[in-house]
């Protein structure tokens, strides 16, 4: 069965840093663009970045600079590294998986992992 597994969030200072991790198994993803978006308390959920398994990215533009998407095929896992993190940066932090590069459609979600910035 598909499972896409988030793991990586906490509690963090503004100003630092975590990294987000991804566990991607259950079937074969080398044909799915992998993703990952957020949602705040009482705001929808937002895209952050995407990635192919030939690495590459794209980044929403308000996420462009502290945010950086990666993957390690061996794994078949993804990573999310943020940096300089804000208090408006707390958020429940999602994985996902789709085969239409647009996101109109995503096939798969993690369980989310909850990331909180303190001031």
């Amino acid at each position: 069965q598909a499972q896409l597994a988030e793991s990586g969030g906490g509690l963090v200072q503004a100003g630092g840093s975590l990294r987000l991790s991804c566990a991607a198994s259950g079937r074969t993803y080398s044909n799915y663009v992998m993703g990952w978006f957020r949602q705040a308390p009482g705001k929808e959920r937002e895209f952050i970045a995407a990635i192919s398994w030939s690495g590459g990215t794209y980044y929403a533009d308000s996420m462009k600079g502290r945010f950086t998407i990666s993957t390690d095929n061996a794994k078949n896992a993804m990573y999310l590294q943020m940096n300089s993190l804000k208090p408006e940066d707390t958020a429940v932090y999602y994985c996902a998986a789709t085969r239409n590069a647009s996101w109109s459609t995503v096939d798969y979600w993690g369980q989310g992992t909850q990331v909180t910035v303190s001031s």
